[in-house]
């Protein structure tokens, strides 16, 4: 054994020992028990508190100008309305009186009494009835001024001019007028005979597509009639008399006559008021459409509008033979109040004498009126309802006064999807009828699978880009606009739902479980 071979062997030997291989004495093992480390647990995330945003209450600020006629200047809505009332708005809900009543402190006119003596001499009283505002190419604003005795149709209309909208204006002359009994009337040919011809007022000065001017005017009488208008001078084409008949007559209660023309639709939309103007005249909008602006207009029958007046046979003012034509837009009506709302029912009586706007950057459509309220008497204030074109290329109305949407404290989409659609709602009908009745609201439910319940049973369905077709077991197909609106009693924007039928009867839905 060499001395390597000594070395492993003597380890080896030591190696055995210690690990007490073969002996007889055991060495105890001593059992370690780890230390217990508790688990961990990962600390208690509390979401913070989100308080959802409350909707603040919208308010108004409300002004009372009888048959206001609007014009936009700059970033301003101005409305004129009868008794030189006017009032300006920048948002369409708030409204600041800027003038009323024919007297010399009138700030629209230096001293109107004197500067209009010879048309109230002609009407033989102080007092003005609905005018017109328009800007001329020349960039004068001018004022379309009529006075009517009021118990005949002894009417003056005359043009005034001002540099800026708001005046003064100074007049220039009168340019027509009507019940000169016995003698020659404006077309120097036949004696004036009401039942034919205009009473000259409610002017409403319009340009076409081509930028064409033209007036539609009259009232009761012999009807609506249209006049080509020199956009240099601002006064009528010479040659005309009282221009061209386009609706009513036979002293048939049609006044209000304004047009205003769609560039989606390429329609020129002739707006009208039947009934009488007061708390018990049962007034409602109407409409009519053309291709051209002088007509002949129709309704969505077809029924050309040159044909609509009263039947001489009967009393005056016969509404009943008139009540059939015209698409009616709105009328007497009142919402109940569902649960949990709270103020005065909303509703109109009397709504009226309109005028109408389209904003080009927006691409909306407004319809400005006065109106009466149930139970209020005489009382009228302007209001301002966001007009649509339905899948039939009707203008339809929406039911509430316009609130825009940005007003919301959570954005809301301007899309109505089929979803947000289906629930309780309350239904208007406005009928064809020329009556003092309001017509009441009723409960509805539009059914998730497409169906009609409640008071009203049929069908309804999403067409898409917020178009609805809603078909009623007692009324037939009506096309239709959906929207969201604010519901003031409710204090919310709700879905909404205006629509028409062939037959021109307005519906209206206001959803009440939002």
């Amino acid at each position: 054994m060499n001395r390597r071979e000594a070395v492993l062997a003597l380890g080896s030997a030591m190696a055995l020992a210690a690990c007490g291989g073969g002996g007889s004495d055991s060495v105890p093992v001593v059992s370690v028990t780890p230390p217990v480390v508790p688990p961990v647990v990962p600390p208690v995330v509390v979401p913070p508190v989100v308080t959802p945003p409350v909707q603040g209450a919208i308010t108004f600020s409300n002004a009372s100008v009888h048959d206001p006629s609007v014009i936009k200047v700059a970033d301003t809505y101005y409305v004129f309305g009868s008794h030189l009332a006017a009032a300006k708005s920048t948002d369409l809900m708030n409204w600041t009186k800027i003038a009323d009543g024919v007297n010399a402190g009138n700030p629209l006119f230096n001293n109107v009494v004197s500067a209009l003596a010879d048309t109230f001499a002609w009407s033989q009283v102080t007092g003005l009835w609905a005018p017109d505002v328009i800007q001329l190419d020349n960039g004068k604003f001018a004022m379309y001024y009529n006075s009517c005795k009021g118990d005949s149709p002894r009417s003056a209309m005359g043009l005034a001019l001002a540099d800026k909208v708001d005046g003064p204006y100074v007049n220039q002359q009168i340019f027509l007028k009507s019940g000169m009994w016995g003698q020659l009337s404006e077309d120097g040919v036949t004696i004036y005979d009401a039942l034919t011809q205009p009473n000259v007022v409610d002017p409403n000065t319009f340009r076409d597509a081509t930028g064409k001017l033209w007036m539609i005017y009259g009232s009761y009488s012999g009807g609506i009639f249209i006049l080509a208008m020199d956009p240099a001078t601002g006064l009528p084409v010479a040659g005309q008399g009282y221009g061209k008949h386009v609706i009513g007559g036979n002293h048939s209660r049609i006044e209000g006559a304004y047009v205003l023309y769609s560039p989606q639709s390429q329609y020129y939309y002739l707006f009208t008021s039947f009934g009488g103007l007061d708390a018990n005249g049962a007034y409602n909008m109407r409409v009519a459409r053309s291709r051209a602006p002088d007509g002949p207009y129709v309704d969505a029958r077809g029924n050309d509008m040159r044909q609509v007046k009263s039947n001489p046979a009967l009393p005056l003012f016969d509404d009943a033979t008139i009540a059939p034509f015209g698409q009616k837009l709105m009328g007497n009506h009142q919402f109940a109040l569902a649960t949990g709302e709270t103020g005065t029912p909303p509703g109109y009586v009397s709504p009226g004498h309109n005028s109408a706007v389209y904003d080009a950057a927006t691409q909306q459509y407004f319809l400005l009126f006065h109106t009466r309220f149930p139970n209020m008497g005489e009382l009228h204030e302007i209001r301002v309802h966001e007009l649509f074109i339905n899948a039939d290329g009707w203008l339809v109305a929406a039911p509430f006064r316009y609130v825009p949407l940005s007003k919301s404290v959570t954005p809301l989409a301007a899309q109505v999807v089929s979803l947000d659609v289906a629930g309780s709602y309350q239904l208007i009908n406005h009928g064809k009828d020329i009556s003092t009745a309001l017509k009441l609201s009723q409960s509805v439910t539009l059914l998730a699978d497409g169906t009609i319940s409640g008071a009203q049973t049929g069908t309804w369905q999403h067409q898409g880009n917020n178009l609805v077709a809603i078909t009623l077991a007692s009324g037939g197909l009506f096309n239709g606009v959906l929207s969201r609106q604010w519901h003031a009693n409710a204090q919310a924007f709700v879905v909404t739902f205006t629509a028409q039928s062939i037959d021109g009867v307005s519906l209206w839905g206001a959803r009440r479980d939002n």
